[in-house]
């Protein structure tokens, strides 16, 4: 079997989408259907956000914004949020700009180059999120210990990552895991970061459980393994494939979001300064 590293396919995705508005939308709610870990962060962002937007104006770091799947659900989601976004991919953060034109010309958000290694932020965001990034960062403590000065008193950040039990799931497909400086983080070690870093852990959870696992091997890995070896020539194979089991996995999925899992090769951690 073939191995090539994961960020080229994404990257490759991103390249077809990057000028076109209609497409990248599509894109958006794709990810946002496909992946699990999308369901708990929107599932938490709602929670948190909510009560934060109905008292009037309040501002978001999305530190590690990448496609920017998650400034679009926060806009959409929330009427009183500026948000400043994060990455240190210039080409991303560029087809951002290009998409997010008209909200940036009415300063609902903007997009910066910034290593999270040397961000240096006073303390003005009630809210900082930090999706499948950490496990890329060999000092994820100094990180989420920059991201912390930028919060306010109370402010809240949430990760998520590939847990600790991510690489054993990989197996030979090491590409799924080969970038990260770290296979994961168990419930215990992501903790003591968090109070190391100066945050009071909220709520920590394990992600894709059983359930959620095996809607994870059904839509995402088998499908990623077959465009690694065949190519993007087998996208219609992969759509015929979707036909009977996006509704199992979709299914699946929903029972890892509403269940407690006690083991998981994911997990999130709300927190608070």
């Amino acid at each position: 079997m073939s191995k090539i590293a994961y960020d080229p396919i994404k990257d490759r995705f991103a390249g077809i989408i990057r000028t076109s508005r209609p497409l990248r939308t599509l894109f958006y709610k794709l990810l946002d259907l496909f992946f699990l870990r999308s369901w708990h962060v929107r599932k938490i962002i709602r929670k948190v956000g909510h009560p934060l937007d109905d008292a009037g104006s309040w501002r978001m770091l999305d530190a590690g914004s990448g496609f920017g799947q998650y400034d679009r659900f926060i806009l959409h989601e929330f009427f009183n949020v500026r948000v400043k976004a994060f990455d240190v991919k210039h080409d991303y953060l560029e087809a951002c700009r290009y998409y997010f034109e008209r909200q940036i010309s009415e300063g609902r958000i903007s997009f910066h180059v910034q290593d999270l290694l040397v961000a240096d932020l006073e303390p003005e965001y009630d809210m900082a999120i930090c999706v499948d990034v950490l496990e890329h960062i060999e000092d994820d403590v100094k990180v989420m210990s920059n991201i912390a000065n930028g919060l306010k008193e109370g402010g809240y950040f949430l990760m998520h990552s590939p847990s600790h039990r991510a690489e054993e799931d990989a197996g030979e497909d090491e590409f799924f895991v080969g970038e990260h400086a770290r296979a994961g983080y168990s419930k215990e070690d992501i903790s003591a970061k968090l109070r190391k870093a100066g945050l009071k852990p909220v709520d920590v959870q394990y992600t894709y459980g059983k359930y959620g696992h095996a809607a994870w091997v059904m839509l995402i890995k088998n499908p990623m393994l077959w465009l690694t070896n065949y190519g993007f020539w087998s996208l219609p194979m992969v759509a015929l494939y979707y036909l009977p089991t996006l509704p199992v996995g979709l299914l699946l999925m929903a029972a890892d979001v509403m269940r407690t899992n006690e083991r998981g090769t994911g997990i999130y951690a709300l927190a608070r300064k």
